[in-house]
């Protein structure tokens, strides 16, 4: 794998906030998996899975609010590039205490997609929250992390997840 710079490529020499200039670089296929934990009581959870919170089908909800948030990653982080996505999934699992949300984004182009796989899966935690806040108002949203990409010239980066903390 190659190796990382520490460089910060948003800085300009001078120290000034830019985007990158990705126009040298070369257009491959571009994917990033990210992945969060939203924590909620026992009882929000039950009236979730019973189907009986008033604002509708939960899941679905935070899937879709999590899909048009990586569409639109470029608007809520500023230097990030508008790209053109192929394919956005977003997986939601019932850990017991809350959800596992898991996001992967796939394009073919100059720049990765790590920001809209960890903004598909923030905002899908915040839809989450807003759609149990009624029955729970302790929710927790936490552990948010990239799990693996691949593409570009750095490669193949895939994190050693190790034993994950809830939150």
């Amino acid at each position: 794998m190659a190796r990382r710079s520490t460089k910060l490529t948003h800085l300009s020499p001078a120290g000034r906030v830019r985007m990158v200039d990705v126009g040298d670089k070369s257009v491959s296929q571009r994917q990033a998996v990210a992945a969060g934990r939203i924590r909620i009581s026992p009882q929000a959870m039950e009236e979730v899975r019973q189907g009986r919170l008033a604002k509708g089908n939960v899941l679905e909800t935070a899937r879709l609010a999590g899909i048009m948030a990586a569409k639109r990653t470029a608007e809520l982080v500023p230097l990030c590039h508008s790209l053109p996505l192929e394919h956005v999934e977003i997986e939601i699992r019932d850990i017991g205490s809350g959800f596992e949300i898991e996001a992967s984004v796939r394009t073919t182009g100059k720049t990765g997609v790590e920001m809209e796989a960890l903004t598909a899966v923030t905002v899908a935690a915040l839809a989450l929250y807003d759609m149990v806040k009624a029955a729970d108002r302790t929710v927790v949203i936490g552990d948010v992390r990239l799990l693996r990409k691949s593409g570009g010239r750095s490669g193949l980066y895939v994190r050693r997840e190790g034993k994950v903390k809830s939150p």
